[in-house]
């Protein structure tokens, strides 16, 4: 075998030097596509809402998908009511995953238990999750409004001034039921009453009290409830009331917002957009992003109100003239109203001894800095 001379060993040595040089240059290579493939890697969200059209905005959002492409951001369906990719100029930066709850407190709950990243619900629910130490803040204001008192269609009560004189005259406690003990109707009905003068209980073996609040677990059981005279009558938000009295069932005695002493009750906050605090740290565009797609969405709800009424009604499964009939107005911004009606439901829950934790004998002017992040609904424009 011919020996290889100087020169030979020489440009044998160099190349072996490439080829090593070109091996560690493509691993760096694959590693740094690795790290920048993890780094733009599109983060998932679940989004809680309910079946209402207190939650209609978000049902908007879904349904117009790219109808509404040229806001600059909206939804891209993946699987139709469940995923959705959210496309914000042009490029997309999250997938969006659709959880529905039957209230209020069952989205805390799966708050609580990191099952949701985002949702739609009652200030009620929000603030009853915070004093138990639930780490989430408000990001947004949704509607105001939307709730009412029923009855059986047959009922001779027409009014407040009749549901007075038929707690006054009944033997028994009268049964008034509601979907979720955290819910703005409950609150709202059960300081009404007290307000009124009635004695109110949660417990049916109080015989003393004159009214019997009773928890129908979930906003699918009101109806039935009042068919089977489980209860006399219930509260409960929009579309729900509407549902009663397009189906022959029931009929709406009062509207919530109508409740003594007059005016007290009007544009009275009800349900909210929240998210964890992790989320809102580590999300933070995402997070904008939605805040600025659900207000879009709440301002062409209130623009077109009979479109929404139907997209609602097709999405819930509801006849469309019980969704157009709803009277709701959808927020954008935190308004001194607003926060007023926010801190209104504070002192109700702390007078009746809901409160046992972070909000217990607080006011909103203390817990405004804990329970709301206004940096998102700031920046919105429409």
């Amino acid at each position: 075998m011919k020996r290889l001379d100087g020169g030979s060993h020489a440009l044998v040595r160099l190349a072996l030097t490439c080829l090593i040089a070109l091996f560690v240059l493509v691993i760096a290579a694959n590693a740094g596509y690795a790290a920048d493939e993890k780094k733009q890697s599109i983060p998932t969200l679940k989004v809680g809402y309910i079946f209402t059209n207190h939650h209609t905005p978000l049902i908007v959002a879904a349904s117009k998908g790219e109808q509404f492409k040229t806001n600059g951001i909206y939804l891209k369906e993946i699987a139709p009511r469940q995923r959705y990719e959210l496309i914000s100029q042009g490029k997309k930066t999250a997938v969006i995953d659709l959880v529905t709850s039957k209230s209020g407190s069952e989205s805390i709950t799966l708050f609580a238990q990191k099952h949701l990243d985002l949702a739609m619900a009652s200030i009620t629910a929000v603030m009853a999750g915070i004093d138990q130490g639930t780490p989430i803040k408000v990001i947004s204001p949704l509607q105001v409004e939307g709730m009412a008192l029923v009855f059986p269609k047959a009922s001779p009560i027409n009014d407040w001034d009749g549901l007075m004189k038929r707690i006054k005259s009944s033997k028994g406690a009268v049964k008034i039921g509601y979907h979720s003990p955290t819910s703005a109707p409950k609150i709202v009905i059960e300081r009404g009453l007290q307000q009124a003068g009635i004695k109110v209980t949660h417990d049916a073996n109080d015989s003393s009290a004159e009214v019997l609040l009773v928890d129908l677990k979930s906003t699918s059981n009101l109806i039935p409830a009042l068919l089977s005279k489980q209860v006399d009558g219930w509260v409960g938000p929009s579309p729900f009331p509407e549902l009663a009295v397009t189906q022959g069932v029931g009929k709406i005695v009062v509207n919530l917002r109508d409740l003594p002493p007059k005016g007290f009750w009007n544009d009275f906050p009800c349900c909210v957009t929240a998210a964890r605090e992790d989320v809102i740290k580590e999300h933070r565009d995402i997070v904008q992003q939605l805040v600025q797609l659900i207000a879009h969405a709440c301002d062409w709800s209130n623009k077109n109100k009979a479109e929404a009424g139907e997209l609602t009604a097709n999405w819930i499964g509801i006849p469309v003239e019980a969704a157009k009939a709803s009277t709701l107005v959808y927020v954008t911004q935190f308004s001194d109203k607003w926060y007023r009606g926010a801190g209104t439901y504070m002192e109700i829950l702390n007078d009746m001894g809901n409160f046992k934790g972070a909000l217990k004998g607080k006011t909103m002017q203390e817990m405004k800095p804990v329970m709301i992040d206004t940096s998102f609904i700031e920046k919105v424009k429409l």
